[in-house]
């Protein structure tokens, strides 16, 4: 693992996913093929309910930030994840799984924490749909105190999750990580990740784009949402005027990047039929990160965004599963 320093701060929620038919599916009243909030006694019915089925239950680490610092990971930069997870058995394994996938796990899980940790219980039916139950738990307590400046010592890039904004405590942390960060040089930046999301924080986003954050990373929706309008150019002639670099996907068609205003290219985007289209934002990042963390023109680290955008669609997960390195240098970006 080489420099530059990656590191994110984010949900950390464990998905944990089991086979079922859609006969349970009714029995326990889930809505197939949705994602919903759900809370904390929700949450434990349905792990028993998976507990109790004739097919155990995989926990596999998730949430976005850390699916693009796992992508980031495998691309063979050095990253660090900020997060909180309760000392419980999901939580323990959650830490265990991101240090052994080469991600440096920040916190020690908390002991006798009020919530537990966060879990997104999956349960998937012969058809392939993925019917999504999340708990949030205790990775939304996130708070300044779980962001030590020491950890920023030799950091490049900083990548903060927009879900997290939903608290005053995230707010201060992001906060105190941006400042971490530019102290030791680096540059810090944010996913705006639900337009719902930037709708209720809307006035605060726009002091953070226009403040600390060095780059922005959004999709039509959401930039069109931070600026209230229906005009996506209009929003991203304030949005660049606002940042330094700001970047806006839009599903099937080119990635739109813009740096200090002036710079603007366009990432092509090569149409696939998704399989899955869970973690193409997260990957996005992560091949736009890595290709700005090595020093790659815009333009390139934008078409690497894309490039892993792809990969991770082909394919049910939210995390690659073939060597983007090879993609990339077949397209001569390396």
């Amino acid at each position: 693992m080489t420099t530059p320093y990656v590191i994110g701060i984010g949900n950390a929620i464990m998905d944990v996913i089991a086979p079922t038919e859609d006969a349970r599916l009714a029995q326990l009243g889930i809505e197939k093929g949705i994602m919903q909030l759900i809370d904390r006694d929700r949450a434990e019915v349905l792990t028993a309910a998976q507990a109790s089925g004739a097919t155990a239950s995989r926990l596999v680490p998730g949430g976005s930030v850390a699916n693009t610092l796992a992508g980031i990971g495998m691309l063979g930069l050095k990253t660090a994840f900020i997060g909180r997870v309760a000392a419980d058995e999901i939580g323990q394994s959650y830490a265990a799984q991101t240090e052994a996938a080469g991600t440096a796990f920040v916190n020690a899980p908390v002991a006798g924490a009020g919530d537990p940790t966060s879990r997104s219980i999956i349960f998937v039916t012969p058809d392939g749909e993925r019917s999504m139950n999340t708990y949030l738990g205790i990775s939304a307590e996130l708070d300044e105190g779980d962001v030590d400046p020491a950890v920023f010592e030799g950091a490049g890039w900083l990548f903060l999750e927009g879900y997290l904004f939903d608290k005053d405590k995230g707010k201060a942390a992001f906060m105190k990580a941006a400042k971490a960060c530019h102290d030791a040089g680096g540059q810090a930046g944010i996913a705006l990740s639900d337009p719902f999301c930037v709708d209720r924080h809307r006035d605060d986003f726009r002091k953070l784009v226009a403040g600390p954050m060095d780059y922005v990373i959004g999709n039509a929706h959401e930039w069109t949402s931070l600026y209230q309008t229906e005009d996506l150019e209009a929003a991203l002639l304030q949005a660049s005027a606002d940042c330094g670099m700001i970047v806006c996907t839009r599903s099937g068609e080119d990635a739109i990047l813009i740096r200090r205003g002036e710079d603007r290219v366009f990432a092509p985007v090569h149409k696939i039929v998704p399989v899955d289209a869970t973690g193409a934002g997260d990957q996005f990042a992560a091949g736009l990160i890595y290709g700005l963390a090595t020093g790659a023109p815009l333009a390139v680290a934008g078409r690497m965004g894309c490039i892993a955008a792809a990969e991770v669609i082909a394919h049910v997960g939210p995390r690659p599963e073939r060597d983007l390195l090879a993609d990339f240098r077949a397209e001569g970006l390396i």
